[in-house]
């Protein structure tokens, strides 16, 4: 279709190239996420649980 039109971006203008620069830079933000964990995270009760009932659930199915 060689007459489509393109819509513009929100805000109706489209964001220079310095808009990366001023986010990693000027704001310190990155590309790497957080990682997300419970702060009441208890590893041996996850084991418990994975050795003893995670199998009896499996056999359910």
């Amino acid at each position: 279709m060689p007459g489509h039109c393109r819509l513009p971006p929100p805000g109706g203008i489209r964001p220079g190239r310095g808009w990366w620069r001023l986010l990693t830079g000027r704001l310190c933000w990155s590309l790497q996420r957080p990682r997300r964990q419970a702060v009441e995270r208890d590893e041996s009760e996850i084991a418990r649980w994975v050795a003893k009932e995670w199998p009896r659930i499996k056999r359910g199915r």
